[in-house]
């Protein structure tokens, strides 16, 4: 298979559970599995992580598993008859006291709604697709006028236009979850609806006091989000452009430029960005995408993406399979067409980092010299990392003997994770297992130039201070 620096996460869900469509996803370019604790039950989230893991070990490929937190997500009541239709011009009350919901009223999920809206606000629920405007507030009780009807069913969402609930990022629920995940030994988790860092804050605490240390993600999908945005990146290790629920807060036209600025503010602050939501929608029913559905995924890939997610596609879609297929050709094209302004960025920083300093000048040179590859000798997967957020034009193989490490790694734009054994070995004899992976991976051949990154003392700890440029099958350094 064609290498491919964008990552793909794909969904599980009932159309994608099974280990034999498992492991076809997963030869066909799925780096990371997304459980979505919004549905399922924790034996069953624990159960399919324990499954990948199993068919990635069998496969011989690095799957790392993210998990995504339901968060406060605002909801209407079930109706007596599961459905209504609402025509513009009808009158609709949102009622908190509300059991089952009829032709005039439904009940709310979030009981402090009425409390939270006024005369004229504007309420968007199933993503948009129905709008009301606030009439008056009477108790718990908020009268609406229907100005885009449609049929309403039970469950649907409920956002604020320009955004404003109040409702906290992290619900009970969201704090049992944290503990599961923790448990199933999630290598990412997702915080949906965060307002500020606080929330990132908050949820990487839950997640050390349970004893787990994967890395956060945070959800951009809340108006309020966009004016914290640079402290919430800062706060995270990854961000996800969560572009449904964004889009009905700020709205549709909004969307394509916030996830730009998204992607460009994650790069700058050496973060991972995931771009979600309705990538492949129409893959749900059809084999083949549309026009349209390409030119996103290539626009994703041609901002600076570390990957693409797909969602409903592979959860419960018909053709979970080939919409992995789907993606991996467009990215693979796209990225073809993908120019960096990395060093043009960088040409007058000062490194703080040695790390990103060693990174630069690995870049420089692997553009400079016929390089077949660059190899990153690294513990933590930092090393890595900064070579990733310098958008190599050859391959980066990360080299690390903690599997946690290498799964965190699937997430990173161009980076390749293997494992090695550094125990116990000298110098010399660590070269010559790093040139063994790379043969065995056939990421080199005898006589390729690779460059070498690593930290001395070699194998020790730390960052990652010296730079090697090798021959393959001499295990000697260039003068």
């Amino acid at each position: 298979m064609t290498l491919r620096k964008t990552k793909i996460v794909a969904t599980l869900g009932p159309s994608s559970s099974s280990e034999e469509m498992l492991a076809r996803m997963i030869t066909a370019g799925v780096n990371v599995v997304r459980l979505n604790f919004s549905h399922g039950t924790a034996e069953e989230h624990i159960r399919r992580a324990e499954i990948v893991r199993n068919i990635a070990v069998k496969l011989g490929r690095p799957v790392g598993v993210l998990c995504d937190l339901q968060g406060p997500k605002i909801r209407i009541g079930k109706f007596e008859l599961g459905k209504i239709t609402l025509k513009t011009g009808d009158v609709f009350v949102l009622d908190a006291d509300c059991g089952l919901g009829d032709q005039y009223r439904v009940g709310l999920d979030y009981k402090s709604l009425p409390q939270e809206v006024t005369e004229g606000v504007v309420l968007l629920l199933d993503d948009g697709r129905i709008t009301m405007q606030v009439d008056r507030v009477k108790g718990n009780q908020i009268h609406c006028l229907v100005l885009n009807g449609g049929v309403l069913s039970n469950n649907k969402g409920i956002n604020r236009q320009g955004g404003g609930l109040s409702a906290d990022a992290l619900t009970k629920k969201d704090r049992e979850d944290i503990k599961t995940a923790v448990a199933l030994e999630a290598d990412y988790i997702a915080v949906s609806f965060p307002k500020s860092a606080l929330d990132i804050e908050l949820a990487r605490t839950l997640v050390k006091k349970a004893g787990g240390a994967a890395s956060i993600i945070a959800k951009i999908e809340r108006a309020e989000a966009i004016e914290a945005l640079a402290a919430i990146i800062e706060a995270s290790d990854a961000i996800m452009v969560a572009r449904g629920d964004l889009g009905v807060e700020v709205g549709d036209a909004a969307v394509p430029g916030l996830q730009k600025r998204m992607i460009r503010m994650a790069r700058a602050h050496n973060k991972q960005v995931i771009t979600a939501t309705q990538m492949m929608e129409s893959m749900i029913s059809s084999p083949i995408p549309t026009r349209a559905e390409v030119s996103d995924v290539a626009n994703a890939v041609l901002d600076g993406t570390d990957a693409v997610m797909l969602s409903a596609e592979t959860a419960s879609g018909q053709y979970p399979l080939e919409t992995v297929e789907a993606v991996h050709r467009v990215v693979i094209e796209a990225e073809k067409e993908y120019f960096s302004a990395y060093h043009a960025q960088k040409l007058d920083q000062v490194f703080i980092k040695t790390d990103e300093a060693v990174a630069a000048a690995a870049i420089y040179t692997a553009q400079h010299l016929k390089v077949k590859a660059i190899a990153a000798l690294t513990q933590s997967g930092n090393a890595a990392q900064w070579l990733s957020r310098a958008d190599a034009e050859v391959p980066i193989y990360a080299l690390s003997p903690d599997k946690f490490a290498r799964r965190k790694l699937t997430l990173h734009r161009g980076v390749y994770p293997y494992p090695i054994n550094q125990a116990d070995k000298n110098k010399e004899e660590i070269l010559q297992e790093m040139e063994q992976v790379l043969l065995q991976q056939r990421a080199v051949v005898s006589g390729d130039l690779v460059l070498l990154t690593f930290g001395e003392p070699i194998g020790s700890p730390g960052g990652t201070n010296t730079l090697k440029i090798i021959k393959i099958g001499e295990n000697r350094p260039i003068v």
